[in-house]
């Protein structure tokens, strides 16, 4: 996280170094932006970054923390919307489909969640995905643990394994729709504008199948959206 020094910057400076960081490493990916290109953009000296940040995965770690916040924020809105006390898999369903939608109406958020996900430098992607997750979990994390006990997933449920495997399917739907070659199963690849909402609803009637207190719960919602 940043140094002292940082919390000192005046706030014009420090949003134009997080503008600059995040259009960079949107574009090219954590490890390949360019500290020149970002300094310039934000009209600070090469040297200032590392006054502000004690190294680059520092400066990694920082941007994707600010991206996330912003993603969090909203989903956390719509998830006190969308009454999350629902029966679990027909709340999840509306969740992902809002997810799917923040992403096509967010072109940033959405280079920086590519940029995290599909990091070559294994440094680099441990810094900004272990800071991504951290914010999945806080709030994925609740969200299981309370179905569970209401009663919404068996009682016998691996909990960590629906945790795992909704680490995969958020990422996936955040990107698959928007960037080619990530899916080439559920049709997203080239989507049509009803497909991810239909991508959504097989993934989740997997899950439900596999976890749900409840398991026909599903069958009839899946039935309607492909007919």
């Amino acid at each position: 996280m940043p140094t002292v020094t940082w919390a000192r910057v005046d706030p014009a400076r420090r949003a134009a170094v997080i503008e600059a960081a995040e259009a960079e490493f949107g574009a090219h990916g954590f490890s390949r932006g360019s500290l020149n290109v970002i300094a310039r953009r934000a009209g600070v000296a090469k040297g200032s970054l590392f006054q502000y940040f004690a190294d680059k995965r520092d400066l990694y770690a920082f941007i994707a923390d600010v991206g996330s916040q912003r993603v969090r924020a909203y989903m956390e809105g719509r998830i006190r919307e969308l009454d999350a006390s629902r029966p679990f898999f027909d709340f999840l369903t509306d969740l992902l489909d809002d997810w799917v939608k923040y992403f096509a109406d967010h072109p940033r958020e959405r280079s920086l969640h590519a940029a995290a996900s599909l990091e070559v430098d294994t440094d680099a992607r441990i810094s900004v995905r272990s800071v991504i997750h951290r914010h999945y979990l806080e709030v994925l994390r609740p969200l299981v643990r309370d179905a569970h006990a209401r009663g919404d997933l068996r009682p016998d449920s691996d909990t960590e394994a629906l945790l795992s495997l909704l680490l995969l399917i958020f990422p996936h739907l955040a990107l698959a729709p928007y960037v080619r070659g990530m899916d080439p199963i559920l049709g997203l690849d080239e989507p049509t504008p009803e497909q991810p909402a239909l991508a959504v609803r097989r993934l989740v009637a997997v899950l439900a199948a596999a976890f749900s207190g409840l398991p026909h719960a599903h069958r009839s919602e899946l039935k309607e959206v492909n007919s």
